[in-house]
């Protein structure tokens, strides 16, 4: 209860693209009942429009349609799609939200999604799915997977609605889904909190207008190139252009177009097009390794955790050509495009091409002012929402948070990540009301199969052309249905799809299946979707077997159609095989200790501790250094003038006030055994050894100021690093005795030292610069630079810079400054590539940006059994899904140990760790994977060589009738099999893979082979 009130237990989260899915899963598994709200008829926002995603290649919508599956069979989640926010009203635990929801005129829970009254519908649209490259019809779905998986009726385009003409449709569906008597509602749903994603807006036609968008049909936006890129696309993949179908053979990108421009409103940069330009450039080079490409350029801002080196392989592998300048014009000129742009020795150029692709930026949403009015936030001047660094996920107004681009423009993984922070906000808040109003989702008994003869289903997925484009899928249907055991057998546009699950569903049941092989793309990301699936019929989950056909077919052998189909046949037969011989697993549940551990008691491992004890759970903050703090103690001021340390002082007074934290400085790792739910760590302090029982794990080790060897750094007390300047700049006199200073970008970083971008290097150079002239106008300040990359909102101080006063002189990586001391004066030497002369510059003082490296936390990396990046950063679960998760389940990641960030960065991340962290801790057990190894006792000898050499610590050695065992514990067990592979006595066997299993599957290759 609060203030006599009780609190409600529901949330709603405000727009379904991938962050607003993402808050609502997280929400949905932290204990809440979620309304996820979404403007348009179908979720998944813009990235269900993208090709691939950097840097697995992945397909965009493949690996995000089985989280809107997942969303959308959620007993938890309600999905209101057509739907606007009309007003927020109460307060935090007690709001009102009103929404108005428009009429579908198709009735959700009747349409099957079969198309056929949209193949009579006779009034076509531009699609808008595909950016307007192709039609559609007034009556459809925006995508194939689309969730709802439902049609809707284009109000405005409608001959009936508009002209009560026609109704074609009405009669041509089964269903009788069809209902143009369905009126708009106004909807009134009781919410404890807010979370707004409405995603991003799109730059004005008359921006891209000045480089011929509208009037040269082969200018297009970064948006329609995805879409032309796309297999599922308006080309099926095909890149060609779009006034004549011929295919380019030059194609430039044209950067920061809505961006970086204050002409146009938007002084901002919005951080993802460096990135997504050198993205489609590679994908575009591997459809056609003949295309010449071109990305002109201001500053290359690919600063993100493997950006540069995706840059550098554009480069070298597919020829991709970087060129700084800022394009003027756009000409067409003999079925040419001409561009005008002066390049960075001030040299007036041209260059003709055939495609030209706008890298537009991200505006704030078209509905931001009215959505800003309705919920009573706060916008900055762009019409984002108004945030503080160091609560970079709450808006104005408390008991609404915000997640993803409408923060400010950002990327994929930034936006997974923020919604899972803004998760645990909510779950703070609502900690009273976790529970309430969530629905246990019940399944079916399992059908017992054990005794009956394997009834095989198989179903094989074109992918849109992904895969149907190479793999003939009709001749591999026709294959599978020969196979022993197989009773059914289907092909279908996108398996994954909402209304796929649904059927493969009904074909269990019609055809008693009790086995399911899936031929599609990846187990990696697909596997759960349709064990999931085939739960809810009634089967136990592992009775299910995968085979790869699109990345170990139609993608590696794309110029080899037979042979891809054979391949194809092969890998069906032999998951067919295996599956004969599956049997039922069972699924184990282990109890969760509710404790946290925070390893680093930095910004990150602070702010992830308190956000755990806010939610209710108990934490210990293991730090080696004797205080809290980490790098933040040496931080003096933000861009918006906000001291640090203040910031500091709170949250550590917040820390030592919270009875549920309990905090170990001078602290050192010694071991760490045991399993998600149940660890148990082992410290060594001051006071001596202490033992900590705890069910998840946090690290938050962060990073250190890299110690460069160059620009007489250590050798000279004139070269200082930006954070030494930080500190001197602090006290009022710090800039009295400055004349002249010289700071040097990348100073070790992308190059021979670090070779990727520490990414707050260029943030920290300008504030450092801006410091100084507020301090000291008349001092000198002079920054020599690779690339700029003050993205974001970060863009408006380096523009005050410049304005100020302050010199940016660029220089190439071939071509490093020279730093060099003679009768005690420091002197800098730098090519002006406009000047086309060496500049020397006697100043008292070099600051140095020197980047950051990691920790030293190989030896953590061994005990926790989690993987280090090149660099010894921490590599993430998957870059894009699960950027703040290990493989090793129960332990999360965050801050500096991640990749190098900014403060509002490392926060959200704390607090989307904290969030994913407390789903265990909420629900008080995790499921077990069942794919662990067994041992069958009776062969066991007890030689203990399984329990030497397992990684994950998950085989002990335990006395049955006076004689060493082994055992598993199978919490603990990853199913890598390293153990049944050294059995002597073959006594290890693993579930899924037993040696049956895998022997049946190379035997039928073998037969498969000996027939051809």
């Amino acid at each position: 209860m609060k203030n006599g009130q009780s609190i409600s237990g529901s949330v709603l989260v405000v727009g379904g693209g991938v962050a607003g899915v993402q808050a609502s899963l997280d929400l949905s598994e932290l204990g809440f009942y979620v309304y996820l709200m979404e403007k348009s008829a179908s979720i998944g926002g813009v990235m269900a429009q993208l090709d691939k995603t950097f840097p697995t290649n992945d397909c965009s919508l493949c690996i995000l349609s089985p989280k809107l599956v997942e969303a959308s069979r959620s007993p938890n989640i309600k999905i209101i799609t057509n739907a606007d926010l009309i007003a927020v009203e109460g307060k935090p635990g007690n709001f009102t939200a009103k929404i108005y929801q428009r009429a579908r005129y198709i009735k959700e829970d009747i349409c099957t999604g079969c198309g056929i009254c949209a193949q009579y519908c006779p009034t076509p649209i531009l699609d808008t799915y595909n950016e307007r490259l192709s039609l559609t019809k007034v009556l459809h779905m925006d995508y194939p997977q689309a969730v709802p998986t439902c049609f809707y009726i284009d109000p405005e385009r409608c001959l009936f609605l508009n002209y009560e003409t026609c109704k074609i449709c009405v009669p041509t569906c089964k269903a009788k889904a069809i209902d143009f008597k369905e009126k708009d509602e106004l909807l009134e749903i009781p919410v404890g909190a807010v979370i707004l994603c409405p995603g991003f807006g799109r730059i004005d036609e008359g921006v891209m207008g000045r480089y011929g968008y509208g009037r040269y049909p082969d200018v297009i936006t970064s948006l329609q190139f995805e879409r032309i890129l796309c297999a599922s696309g308006p080309y099926e993949g095909t890149i060609v252009r779009p006034s004549d179908g011929a295919h380019p053979r030059r194609i430039a990108y044209i950067q920061c177009v809505g961006s970086r421009d204050v002409s146009c409103g938007n002084g901002y940069c919005s951080s993802v097009c460096c990135m997504y330009a050198v993205k489609e450039a590679i994908v575009a080079g591997e459809h056609d390794p003949n295309l010449e490409q071109t990305i002109f350029y201001m500053d290359m801002r690919t600063q993100g955790k493997g950006f540069d080196a995706a840059r550098e392989r554009a480069r070298d592998q597919y020829g991709v050509r970087f060129i700084r300048a800022r394009v003027s014009r756009v000409e067409q000129l003999n079925g040419h495009l001409r561009l005008s742009y002066v390049n960075g020795q001030g040299q007036h150029k041209y260059a003709e091409f055939d495609m030209v692709v706008l890298s537009v930026g991200l505006e704030s949403p078209l509905q931001a002012k009215s959505l800003a009015k309705a919920v009573e936030v706060g916008l900055n001047k762009y019409d984002f929402a108004k945030t503080d660094p160091f609560f970079p996920l709450e808006t104005t107004r408390p008991g609404i948070f915000v997640a993803g681009a409408f923060q400010s423009p950002k990327d994929i993984p930034e936006s997974v990540t923020q919604a899972s922070g803004s998760a645990a906000y909510v779950s703070e808040i609502l900690r009273e009301a976790r529970g309430s109003q969530v629905v246990k989702k019940e399944y079916p008994a399992e059908i017992q199969v054990e005794e009956e003869e394997p009834r095989i289903g198989v179903f094989i997925c074109h992918c849109g052309i992904n895969i149907g484009s190479v793999v003939n899928v009709p001749e591999v249907r026709r294959y599978a249905s020969t196979l022993e055991n197989v009773v059914y057998v289907d092909e279908n546009p996108y398996t994954c799809s909402q209304d796929t699950q649904e059927n493969i569903k009904d074909k269990i049941k019609e055809y008693n299946l009790n086995r399911l092989v899936v031929a599609a793309c990846t187990p990696r990301t697909h596997e759960p979707l349709f064990q999931e699936t085939i739960r809810e019929a009634g089967l136990n989950r592992t009775l299910f077997e995968m085979a790869n056909i699109r990345d170990q077919c139609s993608w590696v052998h794309m110029t080899e159609p037979l042979k891809a189909t054979e391949k194809a046949k092969d890998l069906v037969c032999m998951a067919v095989a295996k599956a004969r011989l599956v049997r039922p697993l069972k699924e184990e549940t282990v109890p969760v200790i509710p404790k946290g551990l925070i390893i680093g008691g930095g910004i990150s491992g602070m702010t992830a501790a308190l956000s755990l004890a806010h939610q209710g759970f108990e934490c210990f903050i293991v730090e080696k250094e004797e205080r809290l703090g980490g790098n933040l103690r040496n931080m003096f001021y933000t861009f918006e003038r906000q001291n640090p340390q203040d910031f500091l002082k709170i949250l550590q007074k917040k820390i030592e006030e919270n009875p549920l934290i309990h905090v170990y400085t001078e602290a050192n790792i010694e071991d760490i055994s045991g399993y998600v739910g149940n660890f148990t760590t082992t410290l060594r302090t001051k006071g001596g050894n202490e033992v900590l029982n705890h069910g998840v794990i946090i690290v938050a080790t962060g990073a250190r100021e890299h110690q460069t060897q160059k620009f007489l750094y250590g050798k000279s007390k004139q070269v200082v690093t930006q954070s030494e300047l930080e500190k001197m700049l602090s006290s009022p006199a710090g800039a009295d005795e400055l004349k002249d200073v010289v700071m040097i970008q990348c100073a070790g970083s992308r190059g021979e030292e670090l070779p990727y971008c520490s990414k707050i290097c260029c943030g920290q150079a300008v504030k450092n610069a801006l410091k100084i002239k507020e301090l000291n106008p008349h001092c000198g300040v002079y920054i020599l630079y690779r690339d700029i990359r003050t993205y974001g909102f970060m863009e408006d101080y380096y523009r005050e810079a410049r304005e100020k006063g302050v010199v940016f002189i660029p220089y190439e990586k071939e071509r490093e400054p020279q730093v060099i001391e003679e009768e005690g004066q420091v002197k800098v030497k730098v090519l002006d590539p406009l000047l086309k002369e060496t500049l020397v510059i006697k100043p008292n003082l070099v600051a140095l940006s020197v980047g950051m490296v990691a920790s030293e936390v190989e030896q953590l990396s061994k005990i926790l059994k989690i993987p280090l990046t090149e660099e010894r950063f921490f590599l993430e679960a998957h870059v894009k899904l699960r950027p703040v998760e290990f493989s090793v389940e129960g332990v999360y990641l965050c801050g500096l140990a991640h990749f190098p960030k900014p403060i509002e960065e490392c926060v959200a991340q704390a607090k989307a760790a904290a969030a994913k962290a407390a789903i265990p801790l909420a629900k008080g057990f995790v499921t077990v994977e069942p794919v662990v190894s067994k041992v069958m006792t009776e062969l066991c000898i007890g030689c203990g060589i399984c329990e030497s050499l397992c990684p994950y610590k998950a085989i002990r050695l335990i006395k049955v009738d006076k004689k060493k065992k082994a055992e598993t514990i199978s919490a603990s067990c990853k199913g890598c099999g390293i153990c049944a592979a050294h059995c002597p006595k073959m006594a290890i066997s693993m579930g899924r893979f037993r040696d049956d299993e895998i022997c049946a599957q190379i035997k039928a290759f073998l037969e498969m082979r000996s027939k051809n």
